[in-house]
């Protein structure tokens, strides 16, 4: 019975099934809408690229001049600083020694330099000014000796031995008569310039010694750098009128922390506050179709309703490969770009520096 009825309903059953489902199969899928619309262009003919939004000063990526553990960081992601406010400082306990011990030396090779400027010194006249009076009458006295033996020499009493001696007695006198007037004269002439040049030097490489320290210890020190604002040319009275305002816009160090002079390792990232720039990327192939100073328009990405107006600035001469990889099967990494700098019309756009923006330039005719 099982064999007669049961198989041949089972298989009715799944040919039916089968059916259904290759049914089901065959249907064409409703359209489905995209969760957000992309952004439409206003003008005929265009050119579409990636945007990048960015400070009117690019990115400054501030760097550390020597390696070192960070003491003090003194700005947070936000803040508004002006040229040369300080960002950061390493530990200076090393070179704050040092510091002091060149400052000594200084000090020290100023002294050597009053000192020989000072010279003579009147304290030593009088014991160098009494050897010579000393010398003097010494030599007198050695002088009436050898006469009394000169005399007895020349009667035939005395003897010759002592006659040789008495006159040697007098070279020596004179001899040190003369060391005593020399010494005299050279403590009353005072420093010789040779020695006054050489102590000198000494102050000047010790100076260059303390600035060079100085300067070290300052580089531990690290400052926001001055930048002129766009188009500055002449002067103003106000002191620091001409340097852009800076707003910190990522901190990726805190205190304790090694940081090392290698390139590539931005420590503070800083930005001017106004007016945004949008850095478009233009493909390869569509680089004839541009042409300087065209209008052109951005949209947010996940936002093409909100549409910005853009106004040409600048182009940078050189096309470089393509860094923004999407990551899409026809993506080739050999793609080269051409960038192109926009500013937004609007100095209030609720935008932040790095959004991507979907960007469409008028293209040439």
């Amino acid at each position: 019975m099982f064999t007669r009825y049961a198989l041949p309903a089972l298989a009715v059953v799944a040919f039916s099934f089968a059916m259904l489902q290759m049914s089901k199969a065959q249907q064409t899928p409703p359209p489905v809408s995209p969760p957000v619309e992309p952004a439409k262009s206003p003008f005929g003919k265009q050119v579409s690229g990636a945007g990048i939004v960015e400070p009117e000063t690019e990115n400054i990526a501030v760097g550390t001049h020597l390696p070192g553990v960070v003491k003090t960081v003194h700005v947070r992601a936000g803040d508004r600083i002006s040229a040369g406010a300080p960002l950061f400082e390493l530990d200076d306990r090393a070179l704050a020694a040092e510091l002091s011990v060149r400052a000594a030396a200084r000090e020290s090779a100023a002294a050597q330099v009053s000192k020989q400027e000072a010279l003579p010194r009147r304290e030593e006249l009088p014991p160098l000014e009494a050897k010579v009076a000393e010398a003097k009458a010494n030599l007198d006295d050695k002088l009436a000796l050898f006469d009394r033996t000169k005399r007895e020499n020349d009667s035939g009493v005395g003897a010759r031995e002592l006659f040789d001696t008495r006159r040697m007695a007098v070279d020596v006198a004179k001899a040190q008569l003369r060391g005593a007037e020399a010494a005299l004269e050279l403590a009353r002439a005072g420093a010789w310039k040779y020695d006054l040049a050489l102590a000198r030097a000494a102050v000047a490489q010790a100076d260059a010694q303390h600035a060079q320290t100085r300067t070290e210890l300052d580089r531990l020190r690290v400052a926001a750098p001055r930048v002129h604002k766009p188009g500055w040319t002449t002067p103003d009275t106000t002191p620091g009128a001409e340097l852009v305002e800076f707003r910190v816009l990522q901190v990726n160090v805190r205190p304790g922390e090694f940081v090392s002079a290698a390139p590539n390792q931005p420590i503070v990232v800083l930005g001017t506050v106004g007016r945004l720039h949008v850095r478009v990327d233009i493909d390869e192939n569509d680089i004839g179709r541009f042409k300087p100073g065209t209008k052109g328009t951005a949209a947010p990405r996940g936002d093409p309703a909100t549409k910005y107006d853009l106004t040409f600035v600048r182009v940078e001469p050189y096309v470089i490969p393509k860094k923004s990889l999407t990551g899409g099967n026809t993506e080739r990494v050999d793609t080269r770009v051409l960038q192109v700098i926009y500013s937004l019309d609007r100095a209030d756009a609720p935008l932040f520096v790095g959004q991507q923006m979907d960007v469409a330039l008028e293209a040439a005719p």
